[in-house]
């Protein structure tokens, strides 16, 4: 991206210089050799922050300020340090991303356990047997579940965490198989 004193030109936009002079919209026609001559400098733009793993806003160049989120909870404080509490004196907790992604584990193991509830209801109301390959998929949702847990569980930093999200792939970089936080079992 083209910046000018530190500021970022948008190709399309007029802009106008420290001496006054206003650059019409189609500068980006410019030769290089041109643009840098009027002041303005190139800057390789950066790949933007995973917002999974980061907070992060951008600068007016281009660049992002880039704070990694914390792995573990963390007690609320004011500006002071002296602690937030809610209602009940109970100490405020920002999650972090253990609890965030153990909640939402939780959550897809309930979601995929509720497409196969109806044969539990029907074994209630009518008594007719739930099917083997239901309860099988069931255990192992279940399973994978605890598993993925775990391992959210084990990271001992961020970049452990973040191995979680990689797919598996062969050197062809074909991908067999899961990212490790995802791997759960082929839906029946």
């Amino acid at each position: 991206m083209w910046t000018y004193n530190g500021k970022r030109i948008c190709e399309g936009q007029a802009w106008t210089d420290d001496s006054g002079v206003q650059h019409p919209g189609n500068w980006a026609i410019w030769s290089e050799a041109e643009k840098v001559a009027r002041g303005l400098v190139w800057i390789a733009p950066q790949p933007k922050p995973d917002g999974r793993f980061y907070w992060f806003s951008q600068n007016a160049d281009g660049t992002y300020v880039i704070t990694p989120k914390k792995l573990e909870d963390t007690n609320r404080t004011t500006h002071a340090g002296v602690s937030l509490l809610d209602n009940n004196g109970v100490q405020r907790v920002t999650p972090g991303l253990k609890s965030e992604w153990i909640a939402r584990t939780k959550q897809t193991q309930g979601s995929l356990l509720a497409q196969t509830d109806w044969a539990y209801v029907r074994k209630q109301d009518t008594g007719v047997d739930v099917p083997a390959d239901i309860q099988k998929y069931r255990d192992e949702v279940r399973l994978a579940a605890g598993i993925i847990e775990g391992e959210i569980a084990a990271c001992a930093d961020l970049d452990d965490f973040k191995k979680l999200f990689d797919i598996p792939t062969e050197t062809d970089g074909n991908q067999t198989g899961n990212a490790p936080i995802n791997n759960w079992p082929e839906p029946i």
